[in-house]
């Protein structure tokens, strides 16, 4: 069984269905979820033009390895009405691998952990709440360090909800 970390949001249409459709996708073809954090409303990072995000920390077991479970979640995203036309643009959902057991891969199409975790307090606040202590296997430093180190202005808001259908 492999454990990773994602990160799924959106900020097109009911940003919360999408999230809960997001989750029943990624339950069904990509593993079991075991953690999720609240969810958080974020400033649009890259591109403040836009509508905020809602943003999700996940943790999933999983039988896929790495190349698999990317896949599989390109796949949700795009099923879910994802096209990559603007960097950094609007989205109706995103979804992300931050970690992957403690790999550390750098191939076409997919790096672990994912690069940007340390420069986004949208990442770092939802991962904190349900791994605080998992080690960046490059960094060397656990994700609450990260969060405390990161200097990322942009609002990040935890809703009261964990919002579980």
């Amino acid at each position: 069984m492999n454990i990773c970390y994602l990160l799924i949001g959106g900020n097109e249409g009911d940003r919360e269905r999408r999230l809960t459709e997001a989750r029943t996708r990624i339950s069904t073809g990509a593993g079991a979820i075991r953690k999720t954090s609240f969810l958080y409303e974020t400033a649009p990072w890259g591109n403040p033009d836009q509508s905020w995000f809602l943003n999700q920390a996940l943790q999933l077991g999983t039988e896929h390895d790495a190349r698999t479970l990317m896949s599989v979640l390109l796949g949700i995203e795009k099923s879910m009405g994802r096209t990559r036309l603007e960097k950094n643009g609007p989205r109706p959902i995103d979804i992300d691998i931050l970690f992957f057991n403690d790999a550390v891969l750098r191939e076409p199409g997919l790096i672990v952990p994912h690069p940007e975790i340390p420069n986004r307090r949208f990442v770092l606040e939802p991962l904190d709440e349900i791994a605080p202590s998992y080690i960046h296997p490059v960094l060397g430093l656990s994700v609450h360090q990260l969060l405390g180190a990161c200097t990322d202005p942009l609002e990040v808001k935890r809703l009261d909800s964990k919002s579980h259908a």
